[in-house]
């Protein structure tokens, strides 16, 4: 039995188990053999284990202070199975950076100067550079306050994230295939799909061709999670993520589809009218819809609705003031694009909120070098 020092954090509506780096060698157990042990991945419950048996509350992120000028911290994220005993470390998320932001202003990992603090972030699984703001009143790290985001009603520290520089993250090009629209094979046939690189790969279908609209409940979308999933592969291998022979991914890319904004009510029952919000969006998270959409894929959305012809461009309302109002299951949450100096891709800022849950010595069962 190994013990490991562990926080959960809520990051947005995400938790995030956050291990020190130096923690997790200390055990003289490779990382994936270690959270697959804590979460219990290999439960589709993780009965036995910290994972909530859902996408959004098995995730993991390992943190240390960078050496790296102008970086702050370095951070891995892990995307834990959920009755699959595999770790991916594919992708980036922005709810988990969310969380780690937080945690290295109360770990002391930057100084505190002011009444508010910012945190640099490299995430080492995309290159990704990301910063989160965080108030620091009496130049103390807030246990407590009062930011909400759309998915949960519980209020938490209130977080300005930033991705920097996001276009091309993964690829090295905004459009990985050079097309602003491709055509790919379906399980019903050939489909348009727009596929970006900001914040993280991301293939965008449009509603309509699933027989939906910008008002399409959960219950409805999940019904064409299946054909996504196949799709996902197909536009792993047109934006050159994988070659044929690599085990499928249920990471990346981000998947999902985009509408013109309709009249519909979030899954707590609020009514949002279609002038609420820019475009109506459903994600997939792994093998189920998203209840509301990771922040990573929100940079996608943002970039790719400001590219002419794309998908999301087709059916977004067209704004001026650099925002875009994404109308999700959760509800409508705002993406800001900032123009960046040196021809650097517009950063995009995303209000988010973060409450520290727990501190906790994790006694993890590994026997051997592996699971028990």
């Amino acid at each position: 039995m190994l013990r490991l020092q562990g926080e959960m954090i809520r990051g947005g509506t995400s938790k995030c188990w956050i291990f020190d780096r130096q923690d997790v060698v200390a055990t003289g157990v490779d990382v994936d053999t270690l959270l697959l042990a804590a979460f219990n991945a290999a439960d589709p419950r993780q009965i036995d284990g910290v994972g909530g048996a859902s996408s959004t509350t098995s995730k993991a992120a390992v943190v240390e202070a960078s050496s790296e000028q102008g970086v702050d911290i370095e951070y891995a994220f892990a995307q834990v199975g959920i009755g699959d005993a595999r770790v991916e470390w594919a992708s980036n998320c922005g709810n988990c950076a969310t969380a780690v932001a937080l945690y290295a202003v109360h770990h002391g990992l930057v100084p505190i100067t002011s009444e508010s603090t910012t945190v640099r972030m490299l995430n080492v699984n995309t290159g990704a550079r990301l910063t989160g703001t965080i108030p620091t009143p009496g130049r103390a790290a807030p246990d407590e306050g009062t930011a909400r985001v759309p998915g949960t009603d519980a209020p938490g520290v209130p977080v300005l994230l930033g991705f920097q520089d996001p276009a091309g993250s993964t690829t090295g090009r905004t459009l990985p295939t050079g097309h602003v629209v491709d055509t790919l094979p379906g399980p019903g046939g050939p489909v348009e799909v727009s596929c970006v690189d900001a914040g993280a790969p991301a293939a965008l279908f449009e509603a309509k061709a699933f027989g939906l609209d910008g008002d399409a409940p959960l219950d409805d979308f999940a019904g064409v999670v299946p054909a996504l999933t196949v799709l996902r592969r197909q536009a792993a291998l047109a934006m050159g993520l994988v070659d044929e022979n690599d085990p499928i991914s249920h990471a990346v890319p981000k998947v999902g589809v985009v509408a013109r904004p309709a009249t519909y009510r979030t899954t707590h029952g609020a009514l949002v009218a279609q002038d609420e919000y820019d475009l109506a969006v459903r994600m997939v998270s792994m093998h189920a819809p998203h209840p509301a959409i990771g922040l990573t894929s929100a940079v996608a959305l943002a970039t790719a609705a400001a590219i002419p012809a794309t998908l999301a461009h087709r059916v977004a309302r067209q704004t001026a003031e650099g925002t875009l109002r994404l109308g999700t299951p959760a509800g409508v949450i705002t993406a800001e694009t900032v123009p960046a100096p040196d021809s650097a891709s517009p950063t995009v800022l995303l209000h988010r909120a973060a409450r520290r849950i727990a501190r906790a010595e994790l006694l993890v069962p590994v026997l051997e070098g592996r699971p028990a």
